[in-house]
């Protein structure tokens, strides 16, 4: 499975932030769509990532308050990318190395979408119930007459 196949099944819509918005606007975009993460763009270019991580991290060493921040003083300005064709398993192994929980997607330097852990595990989890379907349907399908037996050995 490839990332293209999530992106297909999670469809296009993207949410973008400019680096120079203040961070309290972003927030409440994050908070009114209900998502976790912000790509930020700037003059069509992906240079960051605004999760909530990079803004919890920012509210602390401000003392509790969002204050005058803007985005570009808190983003992650290194994001993990994929492309639609890399696979899920490589996916999965990157996102755990950088406990990342959002990832951009880039064919060159366009945005196609951002996938997220909980995409990557679903998609994974029925992947496998798909197989375990079939494994089920094969094995209720067997023949009769034609049961395995455990070879006999002697000592």
């Amino acid at each position: 499975m490839k990332v293209a196949d999530i992106l297909r099944v999670k469809g296009g819509t993207l949410f973008t932030v400019s680096p120079d918005q203040s961070l309290a606007d972003a927030l409440k975009t994050m908070a009114e769509r209900d998502i976790g993460s912000l790509v930020v763009m700037d003059h069509g270019d992906l240079i960051g990532m605004l999760t909530f991580r990079e803004v919890i991290v920012s509210i602390v060493a401000n003392g509790g308050s969002v204050g005058s921040s803007t985005v570009r003083g808190v983003m992650d300005d290194h994001p993990l990318t994929c492309t639609p064709d890399t696979e899920i398993d490589e996916v999965r192994r990157m996102m755990l190395e950088r406990h990342a929980r959002y990832m951009p997607v880039l064919t060159q330097r366009t945005l196609m979408g951002v996938i997220s852990f909980y995409d990557v595990a679903r998609a994974v989890v029925e992947t496998q119930d798909f197989e375990n379907r079939m494994l089920k349907a094969y094995i209720r399908d067997w023949p009769a007459g034609e049961e395995q037996t455990a070879p006999q050995t002697t000592l």
